[in-house]
């Protein structure tokens, strides 16, 4: 997990260094008068802001040498490249994220804030997906090649062949007051009286605001849980053991959840961390950025757009590390439900 870790925060540290219109560049531009996305777009960038000094600024003509100095140090950027990374990897493993750019806030605050967002969203979504996609995969292997079957799947994979945001920016147009309905909002998750109302009116316009987003992202949620469901409980439905069962008179009910379920689950409850995490982290992205959450996709695009590395490496860093420890407790899930698999003895 260390070696990997450290590995793609190195990748992405080049890569952002070689992103235009770093954070000097944007200071230089608001100085001058500049338009900040056209110090983004064309200005000398990161590149330019960590390894070619002054003369590497597009924004810097006619700009007093020390007042870029103070700039560089204001931003970090006094330092070479390699000692800057060294210095975020030892901070960063302390938890010590720094300070936002230009809110003056730490970042540390900053995800603690929009953590609940994201994970609000992400809970509701996987709640929804698990409690349908699992009874409809049992039913369909159950049921398999019947006329439910069929058009079950067919509902499911269009609504996976339909990309979340392209849902979203559909039923905003439809259900948020643009030229047909207006029944939901289309930003934010609560209302601006929100403080004000009793706690019965604060549950409903919580999830007045939510209805829409999480809409969006279960739709093509389903698809990828129900198959798996489904074949893996017809792949249990064949074996042999099965067939004893049925031999001995067992109800096909008993047999279904008595022998089959407990087998037939193992792969869906231990891809279940790792479902988590791709729900929180990176199918609600999108979504905040559409209906204006204050989540951390929608901080991290935000810090994107203006250069605000403190952010955008904290919530890599944080992104990353999550990913990684779902994936090492994704693995030992497999272990602790199933006491067959045993890596460390396993030939190869």
């Amino acid at each position: 997990m260390v070696p990997t870790l450290i590995g793609i925060m190195l990748v992405n540290f080049v890569i952002i260094q070689s992103a235009p219109g770093g954070p000097v560049d944007q200071a230089i531009a608001r100085l001058q008068g500049e338009d900040v996305s056209a110090a983004a777009s064309i200005g000398g960038g990161a590149v330019g802001t960590d390894f070619a000094g002054a003369s590497g600024y597009d924004f810097a003509r006619g700009i007093d040498p020390e007042l870029l100095k103070e700039l560089e140090k204001q931003f970090g950027f006094d330092k070479p490249a390699h000692i800057r990374f060294l210095t975020m990897l030892w901070d960063y493993s302390r938890f010590q994220f720094g300070e936002s750019f230009y809110q003056d806030v730490p970042v540390v605050e900053l995800l603690k804030q929009r953590l609940p967002v994201s994970v609000s969203l992400g809970l509701w979504t996987l709640l929804i997906v698990y409690s349908v996609s699992v009874p409809l995969g049992v039913r369909k292997a159950v049921q398999d090649g019947s006329a439910f079957d069929v058009w079950t799947s067919v509902i499911v994979l269009v609504g996976y062949a339909i990309p979340a945001f392209i849902l979203a920016m559909l039923l905003i147009v439809v259900l948020c007051g643009g030229e047909f309905l207006d029944l939901f909002p289309f930003r934010g998750l609560t209302s601006d009286g929100f403080d004000d109302l009793g706690a019965w009116g604060k549950v409903k316009d919580y999830f007045w605001h939510i209805t829409l987003p999480i809409a969006a992202m279960v739709a093509g949620s389903f698809a990828t849980l129900t198959m798996l469901t489904k074949n893996s409980f017809l792949d249990e439905i064949n074996k042999q053991y099965v067939l004893t069962a049925k031999a001995k008179g067992l109800t096909p009910r008993r047999i279904l959840y008595g022998h089959v379920f407990r087998n037939a689950m193992l792969i869906v409850i231990a891809g279940f961390p790792r479902a988590l995490l791709g729900v929180l982290f990176t199918g609600v992205l999108l979504i905040e950025v559409i209906f204006s959450l204050n989540g951390l996709g929608l901080l991290g695009f935000e810090a994107i757009l203006t250069r605000d590395y403190p952010i955008v490496f904290g919530t890599l860093f944080v992104f990353t590390l999550l990913g990684l420890a779902m994936q090492l407790v994704t693995d030992i899930t497999y272990t602790l439900i199933d006491p067959r698999i045993d890596f460390e003895t396993r030939e190869v």
